[in-house]
């Protein structure tokens, strides 16, 4: 691919998301699932555990989904086409960003490919380039889940973006004990291997692209055979910060943890599930899902 003309016009996101959002919801094409919440605190990050109040709605697509997989014998690809209702706007050539369409958070966004792009292959500039105008409009929270064992439940390629941003994100009380600078660097407090960098103000994506191999290549992860991963993980972006981390696995006593979970929210299924956070601590079953330093 190349990186593409930009389509979104600056200052016209959070409007077109807005307008969409009540929109998906009138025509109920936005399948929202309610939480309940609790804090758990460990190691100076107060973690936002939610419990999934209803995953009826989920678990029914999800079913409709594989019985469509046995009958063409293809995996199902929700984004090819993507549904209508929930078109928020083109953000370039390359990329169009949707709605979430069972969001735990309301504005949950998805920037997808257009054409598709394997989850496991790594980004690229047109991903940061994407990435990079949305953010100037909206100020959240970017992950990408690199990976099935990463927590990815879709094979094309789709960043997300939530709008909590600077210190509404648990893990900011550690961000903020960085010594910032322009190299690669990690976080005091984090008991699992990362890699951590900031932003310049207005960086170019191709920097970002450059910034984001580094972090890469300080955890053990390369590119082989056509861009594919060496290795699943989990990524994490503000519009001042970069994060990724290594994974070991996906789950831990059946609790799933995806990119959100590094940044220090939780979800759960039920109230067993919660007391397990609570028991063990919600950074330990971090520091049991990705590698150890």
């Amino acid at each position: 691919m190349t990186q593409g003309k930009i389509l979104l016009e600056p200052g016209t996101l959070w409007k077109r998301v807005k307008q969409t959002t009540a929109h998906a919801l009138e025509c109920e094409a936005l399948k929202s699932i309610p939480t309940e919440f609790e804090f758990v605190e460990q190691d100076g990050v107060k973690f936002l555990v939610r419990i999934l109040a209803n995953l009826n709605r989920k678990k029914a697509a999800k079913e409709q989904q594989e019985k469509q997989t046995a009958k063409t014998g293809k995996e199902f690809n929700p984004f090819l086409p993507y549904e209508q209702d929930l078109f928020v706007t083109d953000i370039s050539e390359t990329h169009v960003c949707i709605l979430n369409k069972f969001n735990v958070v309301d504005y949950h966004l998805l920037i997808i490919t257009r054409a598709f792009e394997e989850q496991e292959s790594l980004l690229t500039l047109e991903d940061f380039t994407a990435m990079s105008a949305c953010l100037v409009d909206f100020d959240g929270l970017v992950f990408y889940n690199g990976g099935k064992i990463a927590g990815a439940s879709q094979q094309h390629r789709h960043l997300q973006i939530v709008p909590i941003s600077g210190k509404e994100i648990p893990i900011a009380a550690l961000i903020e004990t960085v010594k910032f600078t322009e190299g690669i660097t990690t976080i005091p407090g984090l008991p699992f291997l990362h890699a951590f960098t900031t932003f310049a103000p207005n960086e170019t994506a191709g920097v970002t692209l450059a910034k984001y191999y580094a972090l890469l290549e300080m955890v053990g992860i390369q590119a082989v055979d056509n861009n594919q991963q060496s290795g699943a993980y989990n990524f994490l972006a503000t519009r001042e910060w970069m994060l990724i981390i290594p994974r070991l696995q996906e789950e831990f006593e059946s609790i799933s943890i995806n990119s959100l979970g590094f940044a220090g929210a939780l979800l759960v299924r039920n109230t067993e599930q919660m007391q397990l956070v609570k028991d063990i601590g919600p950074m330990n079953i971090l520091k049991n899902v990705a590698l150890r330093i």
